[in-house]
């Protein structure tokens, strides 16, 4: 059967039509915009055109309006009726799955995996002479296949094999294979991307060995967690004990620390690959300074023009998702290149999006390596002095420095800070409340609800206008700290506390952070709250939390926000314009709990997405997840 392929790629852009005078000709002409199957695979240029196709599946990366982030306890969305709600308070059921981003929504993903499976079945003979480009498309091809069914099976658990494309009249039902099988079909996959790969040259923001090895790391350690372990989830949820088909979420027998020694070997190598990340054989901890522009660095990815951004930053990424000009037109809104007007703050014309929540911010350490605690009165006092570095380069907080605020509304913030609380500006006065808060004279719509906001993946250079201005940093799909991490995981799991400590520190000496000297469970805490601070709004948390099954006590908690306020001191004169000053102002910093916005519930179905049922209607041969 012969197929047209539709693209809309600079690839095929420049191919000419020759239109001839005779009158019939019309007859026997071609769609213009697609190409036969037939002139596809003999032509070196159009195959490369079909598999650079396939990479938008990966959408925007994270970076959607809204952000998986809102689905974990890293932040919340601040506009109401997004299904993102439907989520968080446990009311989702196959008919009414709430949001799903594209980049997991079960039948996207599956249009792209039956691409790369066209791409595979002409790549192997193909009808052009050049061994190198067929073999690079060819890996390309694996290790997209893998990623795109890592999405699924991390989503919805497992998922039918399909390794080859469907004619038409055929019969289109599939099982669902077993978890094991998925794991070890995607693994399959990266093994023969990163062969096929081995030694070719390959353009940003495509698949390398680096990259096939990194999601065979995250595969693998996904694979030997709590969650999939069958006796251990079934230990600790009545839904997951209950269901009749366990062998479609996780393994129901095998030997688990072969499992985590799989990962172990697996991460390492992907690290050996990855050419040792940014900034990772220091020996001590640098300074705050150094450390918040290290972190501002790698989130950047060496795109923002600021110069205090390190350009060499890009040899974190293993595999990214990047954005250039000539793929937009018009202004910036809910795109890849609209984060900071997608969450940044109102009072300077964002729109919020997803803020951090006040369980977030706690969660980041002081400086010398302890626990923040609101029991303790001078850290109480003042919660935002003296913490973790990355804290300073991923939330903006009241008070915190930002850039110049647009002179709109004339010129309310001179010295350009983060308002997000209520201010006394006359003495004995009333409070009022900052151009960052929900009651804003700038907008009063966009607000926080939180009292933070994102800072993380927005542009520092101050020439980047959020509002109306689009920039162009790369998603971080696979990093190579993330590899770090699993590695560091799998040795804490095999009780290798020593050789953990020693790659943990490694990151932790990058974020100016001392080191750690626990072992066993408490190396273990610590070393999942440093893969919580490091890698924010990353699609990480809402994983790792459920994969960890701690996501009762986490995902589940209900939400705390920050109240601030600052009163003036006696005999003090409030300024013209308000800006954060201690030596005139008594500020007070009080936690609340507020589940107007959402309710947030934790059911343990929730461990696993339902198949939404429409997929379920057209597959009779499908099983649901547990719990639903």
């Amino acid at each position: 059967m012969k197929r047209r392929y539709k693209y809309i790629l600079p690839a095929i852009m420049g191919i000419g039509v020759a239109v001839s005078s005779c009158k019939t000709d019309f007859l026997n002409t071609q769609p213009l915009n697609q190409i036969s199957s037939d002139v596809t695979w003999t032509d070196g240029n159009l195959s490369e055109a079909f598999v650079t196709n396939i990479y938008n599946g990966l959408g925007n990366g994270g970076i959607d309006e809204q952000q998986l982030s809102s689905l974990s306890d890293e932040a919340i969305f601040t506009h109401a009726g997004r299904g993102i709600n439907i989520v968080n308070e446990g009311s989702l059921d196959p008919s009414t799955p709430g949001w799903v981003s594209g980049t997991y929504a079960w039948n996207n993903m599956y249009s792209y995996i039956r691409a790369t499976n066209i791409s595979l079945e002409n790549l192997r003979t193909p009808g052009f002479d050049n061994k190198d480009l067929s073999d690079r498309l060819q890996g390309e091809a694996h290790f997209l296949r893998a990623y795109y069914f890592q999405q699924i099976v991390r989503y919805y658990g497992a998922a039918p094999i399909i390794d080859r494309s469907y004619g038409l009249n055929e019969d289109y039902s599939a099982a669902r294979n077993t978890y094991e099988e998925c794991v070890n079909f995607i693994v399959k996959d990266c093994d023969s991307a990163a062969l096929l790969l081995g030694g070719k040259s390959i353009a940003k923001g495509r698949a390398t060995v680096a990259a096939a090895l990194a999601l065979k790391s995250r595969v693998l350690t996904y694979a030997a967690s709590d969650l999939h372990d069958v006796p251990t989830a079934k230990s600790k949820s009545a839904v997951i004990a209950s269901y009749s088909n366990p062998e479609l979420i996780g393994y129901v027998s095998g030997d688990r620390t072969a499992r985590w020694t799989a990962a172990r070997d697996a991460s390492k190598a992907a690290i050996d690959a990855g050419g040792g990340g940014y900034m990772m054989n220091l020996t001590a901890p640098v300074s705050k300074d150094v450390a918040i522009r290290n972190y501002v660095s790698m989130s950047m990815g060496g795109g923002s023009k600021s110069p205090d951004v390190d350009a060499s930053a890009g040899i974190e990424l293993l595999f990214a998702r990047y954005f250039t000009p000539d793929m937009y037109t018009g202004g910036p809104g809910g795109d890849g290149t609209s984060v900071g007007l997608d969450n940044g703050p109102n009072g300077y014309h964002n729109w919020a999006g997803n803020t951090p929540i006040q369980q977030m911010v706690d969660d980041y350490e002081m400086m010398d390596g302890t626990k923040f605690s609101w029991s303790n009165t001078a850290q109480k006092a003042k919660p935002y002095e003296n913490r973790d570095p990355r804290f300073y380069a991923t939330i903006l907080y009241d008070g915190a420095g930002w850039k110049t605020r647009s002179k709109i509304t004339s010129n309310p913030d001179p010295v350009n800070q983060i308002q997000s609380g209520k201010y006394q500006m006359v003495a004995g006065g009333a409070v009022v409340a900052g151009l960052d808060t929900r009651q804003s004279v700038v907008e009063n719509w966009n607000g926080s609800w939180t009292g933070y906001y994102q800072r993380k993946f927005i542009d520092v250079d101050d020439a980047v206008v959020d509002n109306n201005t689009r920039q162009f940093l790369p998603w971080p799909i696979l990093r190579n700290t993330e590899v770090v991490f699993n590695y560091i995981e799998a040795l804490i799991e095999l009780h290798q506390d020593a050789e953990a400590q020693t790659w943990l520190n490694k990151i932790r000496f990058r974020a100016g952070m001392p080191a750690v000297t626990e072992t066993g469970t408490a190396l273990r805490d610590r070393y999942r709250n440093e893969r919580r601070v490091e890698m924010a709004f990353e699609e990480q948390r809402y994983h790792d939390a459920r994969r960890w099954m701690i996501a009762p006590t986490t995902l589940g908690r209900k939400c705390q926000y920050i109240a601030v306020t600052g009163m003036l001191k006696s005999g003090a004169v409030a300024p013209a314009t308000y800006k954060y000053d201690p030596t005139i102002y008594d500020y007070t910093y009080a936690p609340f709990e507020d589940n107007s916005l959402e309710n947030r519930k934790w059911v343990d179905k929730m461990y696993f997405r339902p198949i939404v049922r429409d997929e379920m209607n057209k597959n009779a041969k499908l099983i649901q997840n547990p719990g639903y």
